[in-house]
């Protein structure tokens, strides 16, 4: 059953400005719900944490809060994250969305992903409607990965409609996002196609049984067939082969890094607490690992600062592929990569046994943060960096 947007209204409160400072911008509003709602979602995460579940509780909070349509510009209702000046401030929102729930945060990714896609290569009448999707509460997310037996691919109808066929595998949020961008093959190697989803009417079929992870169990990544749905010419998004032109399909790197970082940090939270709560503050040796941790979060978020000043992508769709800002976003994912991977076991020593034990919230962190560090081609990412210096050029 997809997710009801007409969930009850559970805004967060925010304490009013006092008179006199200049007002907070839209950005740097919503950098500050996002920040105000990670302790909610980190207090609610492990009610969800399991396969059949989907977190549709948090998700209304989200959209109270503002967050579900702030990546769109100001003109369609939006806080303009999306724009290049805010790219600080939207990771900023992800790492907090993050440091409350990686789950939610990789499900919120995709939707701010698909929302950018679509501000980048939509039409007006497509960027009305979507955005008129998002406000109303309905989630949006990107399906790219092809199921080995069977991609997907749209054969042409009359009219300019298209049959689908095939399947998408970790299709994140699938049962309950409502507007999934979608890749699929056009017919006689024509490349491929960009599309929206309607799922609230055309649905998938699901296999529920694909999604047994190690962890974010709750994103619902399931295996989705679109064979026999149907789409017409206002689903359709961009130009055949967009979804992958650089810098934009490299350099989104730096979002889900910013959504990993805020699980690193949930990591070091509770670390902390752990220690302060059973009075082991003043073991040398546990003060030493938590300066190393200390060390390793400043360091994250110095890369998503970076990122922010040097990875920023272009608003338009027609600029060229700028390469370093895609490889300096190749460099963030595998610096905050290394940065999560020493987190964890600074942790497993500072708790011990005891504080893997339900209902500490270590080996959820555990299992979340190292499945969600597995992203593809890795190796891959830093040899092109290696390239880009190689070949004499600089960030």
């Amino acid at each position: 059953m997809l997710f009801d947007a007409a969930s009850p209204d559970l805004s967060i409160s925010t304490p009013s400005l006092a008179p006199g400072p200049a007002p907070l911008s839209p950005p740097a509003e919503a950098v500050r719900a996002a920040r105000a709602l990670a302790p909610r979602l980190f207090a609610q995460a492990a009610a969800t944490d399991a396969e059949a579940t989907f977190p549709g509780q948090e998700f209304a909070w989200l959209r109270a809060a503002g967050l579900l349509t702030a990546p769109l510009a100001p003109a369609l209702g939006g806080a303009g994250l999306g724009a290049p000046a805010a790219t600080e401030a939207l990771l900023d929102v992800l790492r907090h969305v993050g440091r409350g729930n990686l789950a939610v945060g990789r499900l919120y990714e995709g939707h701010v992903n698909a929302l950018l896609l679509i501000q980048l290569y939509g039409h007006a009448a497509q960027l009305q409607g979507w955005a008129a999707d998002a406000a109303a509460g309905r989630l949006f997310g990107v399906w790219n990965t092809e199921d080995p037996a069977q991609g997907v691919r749209l054969e042409p109808l009359p009219g300019g409609r298209y049959r689908l066929f095939g399947a998408k595998t970790f299709a994140s949020g699938a049962g309950y996002v409502h507007r999934p961008l979608v890749t699929g093959a056009l017919a006689e190697g024509h490349g491929w196609q960009m599309f929206v989803l309607p799922a609230d009417a055309q649905a998938p079929a699901l296999d529920r049984s694909f999604w047994r992870p190690l962890g974010m169990r709750a994103t619902a990544s399931y295996r989705a067939d679109l064979t026999g749905l149907e789409i017409g010419p206002a689903d359709l998004l961009g130009p055949p082969n967009a979804y992958y032109r650089q810098p934009w399909f490299g350099g989104g790197a730096s979002r889900f890094a910013a959504v990993q970082m805020g699980g690193a940090e949930a990591v070091f939270d509770e670390t902390r607490r752990f220690l302060q709560r059973l009075g082991r503050t003043d073991d040398p040796y546990q003060r030493q690992r938590l300066g190393q941790m200390a060390l390793l979060r400043e360091s994250g978020r110095q890369w998503l600062r970076g990122a922010a000043a040097r990875a920023a992508l272009p608003a338009d769709a027609a600029a060229g592929p700028q390469p370093a800002a895609a490889a300096y976003a190749g460099l963030v994912r595998t610096a905050i990569e290394q940065i999560g991977l020493a987190m964890l076991p600074l942790a497993e020593r500072c708790v011990g046994a005891r504080g893997l034990l339900q209902p500490e919230p270590f080996e959820r962190l555990h299992r979340d943060l190292t499945h969600y560090l597995r992203q593809p081609a890795p190796d891959a990412v830093l040899a092109d960096v290696g390239r880009f210096v190689l070949d004499g050029h600089d960030f």
